[in-house]
């Protein structure tokens, strides 16, 4: 079965570079050109409308750099980048990428192999930091329907039954249970199992032996 092609949106202000990248990039039928941007506005616009699979976007485009497009992309449309440029200095131009979610990075030209490997890369980031957001927003909202408990609890001296808002009377394992992330493990302690269970308490607690 043949898979659907990547869609590639370039994203390069030199119309040559640009038709150099879109003949490297299409050496492959794994890949397919969505559009070309021509600067960073462009960029942009053309991802919210397009929303291809992946960007190849160069660092110094007019209107808005390649950076600054990428932060805004990853803001309206998180979308896999790949960021093209002529600058050598690595470290530099990757901890810009890292701030601004960028996946990967290459300089110019680049080949196909380049390219592949870099998109691979970006878009398998790109979806790593995605599950990671996901987790942390359901963290967060289980944490926000956690009601600390605060404020004089009426208990009942026999049953040890809760009176709630409503005041009705409901199990204490009940009501920490719904206004908590705690949960309940029955069990019982060593006092009581001494009195309720006494031809089984020494297997249940041989440790308190004398």
């Amino acid at each position: 079965m043949r898979h659907k092609p990547i869609t590639v949106l370039i994203a390069e202000d030199d119309f040559l570079i640009s038709e150099e990248i879109k003949r490297v990039v299409t050496q492959s039928d794994r890949y397919e050109i969505a559009g070309e941007a021509f600067d960073g506005n462009e960029a942009l616009a053309m991802t919210i409308a397009l929303k291809p699979d992946v960007v190849l976007m160069d660092i110094e485009m007019p209107e808005m750099s390649g950076l600054e497009a990428a932060r805004k992309i990853q803001r309206y449309c998180p979308t896999p980048i790949v960021v093209l440029s002529a600058h050598e200095s690595r470290q530099l131009v990757a901890e810009a990428c890292l701030q601004s979610g960028i996946g990967a990075y290459l300089t110019k030209p680049p080949k196909f192999a380049e390219i592949d490997r870099a998109i691979t890369l970006a878009m398998a980031r790109h979806w790593d930091m995605l599950a990671l957001r996901t987790a942390n927003e359901e963290l967060t909202r289980k944490m926000n329907e956690i009601h600390p408990l605060h404020g004089v609890l009426p208990i009942c001296s026999f049953c040890k039954s809760i009176r709630n808002e409503q005041g009705e009377w409901e199990r204490i394992e009940s009501y920490i249970h719904q206004r908590s992330a705690a949960t309940f493990s029955h069990s019982f302690c060593p006092q009581c199992a001494e009195k309720h269970y006494p031809d089984d308490y020494k297997a249940i607690f041989p440790e308190n032996e004398p």
